[in-house]
């Protein structure tokens, strides 16, 4: 059981690390602005760190969504769910972008569900191949 929640932090740290990377570059190459999402982070270390330690804490639910019966895959998706919940509800309106983050963009709830879905992806295939 420590293996498989060991497997699962490093899982949704390296996860996180290369959605956030994702979503400078996006930011970076005016993709967000070009779909109407108005996020275009800088990157910085404050910035990484803070989604590597969140990816990798929503990563420790792994082994507990994967208990479902659910493939690797639709696991990490249904996983997905918890972060993009939590941050349409809670993070982006607090942070003033109104419920579920409508001030950014109409399209902001699509981007939020689609760059945490990657990151669940992401997580699954880490753990494919660290845990089997």
């Amino acid at each position: 059981m420590l293996r498989r929640l060991s497997a699962a932090y490093f899982a949704g740290a390296v996860a996180g690390l290369l959605v956030a990377v994702a979503v400078w570059i996006a930011g970076r190459a005016e993709l967000t602005p070009l779909i109407g999402v108005d996020i275009a982070p800088s990157l910085s270390w404050d910035w990484l760190r803070e989604r590597i330690l969140w990816g990798s804490l929503w990563g420790l639910g792994y082994p507990l969504v994967s208990r479902r019966g659910f493939t690797t895959v639709r696991t990490g998706l249904v996983l997905s769910l918890f972060p993009t919940a939590l941050e349409l509800l809670y993070s982006l309106p607090e942070a003033g972008s109104g419920l579920l983050g409508l001030e950014l963009g109409a399209l902001t709830p699509i981007f939020v569900l689609v760059k945490n879905g990657l990151w669940g992806f992401l997580v699954a295939r880490v753990m494919a191949r660290l845990v089997g």
